[in-house]
């Protein structure tokens, strides 16, 4: 896999992520729910955190601490990218992640706050609201794990 195809499929990642968090922020206000299924719904709602709103409650420097790590972690997959470039499906898991990485630092950069709007549910208990970037990375992360295991074995 070629470097400029990694990151095209990053570029992919971070438009259809901000393409959808905009469509979101155009069509709800905070907080307003659209109930789609038994289990899903789409809700507006804004992280100022990481994962599962942690630090979310802090004075600020969250957010500039996390777009501070954001930015390493671009930097250092841009580089594993270019070193392991014949690893196909591992350079497709760091692409994930690094247009999922961009997508939320977009956010926390320009409105100091992540937009989420996924919400799964049953029965009454949540999930925690997640986006398009967030499903990214957290694919790209099963799959280095799958990578790993299949390294494990040759």
């Amino acid at each position: 896999m070629k470097l400029h195809i990694s990151l095209v499929l990053a570029l992919v990642v971070l438009t259809i992520d901000f393409a959808t968090k905009r469509w979101i922020e155009s069509e709800l206000v905070y907080g307003q729910q659209i109930l789609l299924t038994s289990y899903f719904n789409l809700v507006l709602t804004f992280n100022t955190g990481a994962a599962f709103s942690f630090l979310s409650n802090e004075s600020g420097w969250q957010r500039w601490f996390f777009s501070g790590i954001a930015t390493c972690a671009s930097v250092l997959i841009i580089y594993l990218l270019s070193k392991h470039i014949s690893e196909k499906l591992f350079c497709v898991a760091l692409s994930l992640i690094l247009g999922g990485a961009l997508g939320n630092l977009w956010d926390r950069i320009t409105l100091g706050y992540v937009v989420d709007f996924l919400d799964f549910h049953y029965s009454g208990y949540h999930w925690p609201a997640f986006n398009v970037a967030d499903s990214s990375i957290f694919v790209g992360a099963l799959l280095l794990i799958f990578e790993s295991f299949r390294h494990k074995k040759k």
